[in-house]
């Protein structure tokens, strides 16, 4: 027992040194990563949106510790050659795929998103039912500010997988206004007082393309006119345009004496309302109608 105890000791004290190495390639290593991962941030910065830069200089720093602690491992375990090393490290990675695999996916999910960039830190995007002002793309989640100032993380896959629609990657985008006109007016008189309302040198709307009107349905009580004009991306620019492009057609049909009706609803008397009106008969409480007794 005490021959076996003296080997352990011997052991231990013949590993220590390499214990401590090891440790200290670790630190080491940490320390040059840390480095590494600011020196990158710096240089990709002012070339890449932040998004990239921030991903980018996180995964290398991750890739110099994982090599890192590999030599530390071969320190300490002198006998432990890296083409085993590799072998273990190909079997650990099929394993750790099928346990983290969502975490896998949302990982090269954002790497995608992030080399692709199809939207910007600033766009404003719809993915699904969320839409936002894109605030980061991280190594988990795309990160979106909400239009009523809420932060909502969506998973990189979702993204990744999802139909986006970036309102922001054009200029300029089309708006549309629906105005119903009644029968009795002109159809083609009303696009023309349209058209010239929103012409009339609106700051939030743009002159070019030139705003249009366009007859695009008759309905019960209304001629529906559909007024598109184009404007400004941004969400807010949108409300204010919609705002002032509306105000500006509703004064000039006015102007012009051009009807804009209501709904039109047609009553037609059933009998038992017309039992309830004359008093001859007694309506019940599901509707129909009986007798008065005698």
């Amino acid at each position: 027992m005490g021959t076996k105890v003296a080997d352990l000791l011997d052991s231990l004290a013949s590993a220590g040194p390499r214990v401590l190495l090891a440790v200290v390639v670790v630190v080491v290593g940490y320390l040059v990563s840390r480095g590494l991962r600011w020196v990158l941030h710096r240089l990709l910065a002012p070339r890449h949106t932040p998004s990239f830069a921030a991903v980018m200089s996180k995964l290398a720093g991750w890739v110099l510790l994982f090599l890192a602690v590999m030599a530390a491992i071969v320190v300490v375990f002198p006998s432990v050659e890296p083409v085993n090393m590799l072998a273990g490290l190909g079997f650990f990675s099929v394993a750790a795929g099928f346990a983290f695999q969502d975490i896998l996916e949302n990982l090269l999910s954002g790497l995608l998103l992030v080399l692709r960039q199809p939207f910007r830190s600033g766009d404003q995007i719809a993915v699904g039912e969320v839409s936002g002002t894109v605030q980061a793309i991280t190594i988990r989640e795309t990160r979106l500010k909400t239009f009523d100032g809420q932060l909502v993380l969506v998973p990189n896959r979702d993204v990744y997988k999802a139909v986006i629609t970036v309102s922001t990657h054009f200029a300029s985008r089309r708006i549309s206004v629906v105005v119903g006109i009644a029968y009795e007016n002109d159809p083609a008189e009303a696009c023309r007082v349209i058209r010239a309302a929103l012409g009339e040198g609106l700051p939030l709307l743009d002159d070019t393309p030139a705003p249009e009107a366009v007859v695009t349905r008759l309905g019960v009580s209304t001629v529906d006119i559909e007024a598109r004009f184009w404007c400004g991306p941004d969400q807010h620019d949108v409300v204010l345009a919609v705002d002032a492009a509306t105000r500006a057609v509703k004064a000039a049909l006015d102007e012009a004496g051009i009807e804009m009706p209501a709904d039109i609803v047609v009553l037609q008397a059933t009998p038992s309302l017309r039992a309830a009106i004359s008093g001859e008969a007694e309506v019940t409480p599901g509707g129909g109608v009986r007798a008065r007794p005698a």
